[in-house]
């Protein structure tokens, strides 16, 4: 196995594991996502959108959380069956939905700390951006030939 291959199944797995540790969190109403998707919701209420961030909402935890299990099967079954494309959309998927985590934490009431965990939460989502990054930097040519066809 090569030195490429390693880091790719590296980060593949780093994503996959941080997004499907969190569907626990998301899918049973945890005090820490309440709180989180609570904050962002007041806030898009203050801005005249209330209801984004909870059920119904089409930014609630439940359908983030399955956003990031669909993009961590992606990049599972890219990983195991040695498909470039499937890491590839995976990874773009993944950088899609931890942008908008990091937009906010960083200009939303919800900060980079959130309930004293000292920017866990924030740092894992830097961790999985930079990781899709590197996977999508690493796989251009496979996007590249894409775009061309």
């Amino acid at each position: 196995m090569t030195k490429r291959k390693i880091i790719k199944g590296i980060l593949s797995l780093f994503i996959s594991f941080i997004f499907i540790q969190s569907l626990f969190f998301k899918f049973t109403g945890s005090p820490e996502t309440d709180h989180i998707f609570g904050t962002l919701d007041a806030w898009g209420a203050s801005l005249g959108f209330p209801g984004l961030f909870l059920p119904p909402g089409i930014f609630n935890a439940y359908v983030i959380g399955s956003a990031e299990l669909i993009a961590s099967l992606i990049l599972l079954a890219g990983l195991f069956m040695g498909r470039a494309l499937l890491t590839s959309l995976g990874a773009i998927m993944a950088m899609g939905i931890i942008s908008g985590a990091i937009f906010f934490h960083l200009f939303t009431p919800l900060g980079i700390v959130v309930l004293d965990d000292g920017g866990t939460l924030f740092g894992m989502a830097v961790g999985i951006w930079v990781s899709s990054a590197i996977l999508i930097l690493m796989h251009k040519d496979t996007l590249l030939g894409l775009i061309k066809k």
